[in-house]
């Protein structure tokens, strides 16, 4: 079960369920499914699991479980995969139907969940045997999964030495080369930790952390120390704030938009980013090429009570009258996000990020046309490859000789100077920004730069 290619099978739905389930197998049945749909056809964990929720008829509880064992398996693949490859003599059966994702999410939850090991293990045989391919591997599988439980804490100490044990090759010798030895192995073992949850309030952010029960970080972001659903939270029904991680509120600081500024939000959605700078009183054009996600963000700034001009287009051909400023999230292979979207780290490939990078080259010149004399262009990417961030502004800026970069200072984003660059550009890393406790610590890797046209 090393890093390999998904399997060619096509898409499996989650059996029907009998008349009368054993408690717990639905949800075991739904989370194995997501496992082998999101690595066979490299989709997102929470679009699968939004997509597939709904149908299954779980309740909430069961519900959450499903969610809570695909989470923590993407967290902690790499230590799932290499405990159970090197208790396979022979390897993975071949042909073997849901065999590998019923046994990660067991293995999964004999490892990482508080749950008893006897359903683990249970509920898992018992889906192998509903599955025609791998119900003559269940004896393998129940051997397997007992082996596990018998071993579990060699296994955890054996992957707690290893820092980059839950990290792909590719991955680690990235951020080898971009930050050396000790932050890379700092960033690997924040991304086993649970993500904290920020939120932008529209207005007095003091006054939302109080109500909220949250932190006031340095950079005006609440980080809420409690998880609650969030429509339930005061505040939410009257669009007082959005759910936004810290370091994805920076690139707009860095523009300070004002009343009276036109300012472009180029590849907008979901709109955490427009409605910071529809908030500040700027007029603001969202455009984004996917009519489904302006249509999320477009229900955002209804609920926010902010407006927009919202427009289906691709940027990189969109022409209007340039702007005073010109907000560029790009498309990325979002790697800073693997903490809050741990499968990012086993559906994207190399071959992903450079493919992206060369759109975002594309992007940044159609953004260079839109952006007016003595205005600002604000790069920004959820990556921490350095080819989709600093490579990106250079090999821009030698493009553009009519802009200039002009350099963060620590005042515009709370003091945090520690996440500002030797060039001026902002370079956050998942393990800035300690906390209380590791929940409560870090934020997104996130890079942005800001340009003016001369």
């Amino acid at each position: 079960m090393t890093d390999r290619a998904p399997s060619r099978r096509g898409p499996q739905p989650p059996a029907a369920a009998p008349e009368s389930d054993a408690p717990g197998l639905p949800a075991r049945r739904l989370a194995a499914t997501v496992i082998d749909e999101v690595l066979r056809a490299r989709v997102a964990l929470d679009e699968t699991l939004d997509r597939l929720i709904p149908p299954s008829g779980l309740d909430a509880a069961d519900a959450g479980l499903a969610r809570a064992i695909t989470v923590t398996a993407f967290r902690r693949l790499g230590t799932i995969r290499r405990a159970l490859d090197e208790r396979l003599d022979r390897g993975s059966p071949r042909h073997s139907g849901l065999f590998e994702p019923i046994l990660t999410a067991a293995t999964a939850q004999i490892l990482f969940l508080d749950v008893p090991d006897h359903a683990a293990v249970d509920l898992a045989i018992r889906h192998l045997h509903e599955d025609p391919r791998s119900a003559r591997y269940a004896a393998l599988g129940n051997a397997l999964l007992r082996r596990v439980v018998r071993e579990r804490d060699a296994i955890l100490a054996e992957a707690e030495a290893d820092p980059f044990r839950d990290t792909p090759d590719w991955l680690a010798e990235s951020w080898r080369a971009a930050y050396g030895e000790e932050a890379a192995t700092a960033i690997a073992l924040s991304h086993r930790e649970e993500p904290p949850l920020d939120v932008t309030a529209k207005a007095d952010p003091a006054l939302w952390a109080e109500k909220l029960g949250g932190i006031l970080l340095p950079t005006s972001s609440i980080r809420l120390r409690e998880r609650q659903p969030i429509a339930t939270l005061p505040g939410f029904a009257d669009g007082a704030w959005w759910v936004q991680d810290a370091a994805a509120a920076l690139p707009v600081r860095l523009i300070s938009p004002a009343p009276g500024e036109r300012v472009a939000d180029l590849c907008a959605a979901p709109g955490g980013k427009t409605a910071q700078i529809a908030a500040a009183g700027a007029s603001v054009t969202a455009l984004d090429r996917s009519a489904p996600r302006l249509r999320r963000l477009k229900a955002n700034l209804q609920r926010l009570g902010l407006a927009a001009e919202v427009v289906t287009a691709d940027a990189a051909s969109w022409q209007a009258e340039p702007f005073d400023a010109v907000l560029l999230d790009a498309p990325c292979s979002a790697t800073g996000t693997i903490r809050r979207h741990p499968d990012v780290a086993w559906t994207k490939t190399e071959g992903d990020r450079d493919r992206l990078a060369a759109l975002q080259a594309k992007l940044l010149d159609a953004a260079a046309g839109l952006t007016k004399p003595g205005g600002q262009l604000v790069y920004c990417t959820c990556s921490l490859e350095p080819q989709e961030g600093e490579a990106q502004i250079e090999a821009f800026l030698a493009r553009h000789p009519q802009f200039r970069r002009a350099g963060a200072s620590a005042a515009e984003i709370g003091g945090l100077g520690a996440a500002i660059d030797a060039k001026g550009d902002i370079r956050t890393l998942p393990q800035h920004l300690p906390g209380e406790t590791p929940r409560l610590s870090g934020w997104a890797g996130f890079y942005a730069s800001r340009l003016i046209r001369l």
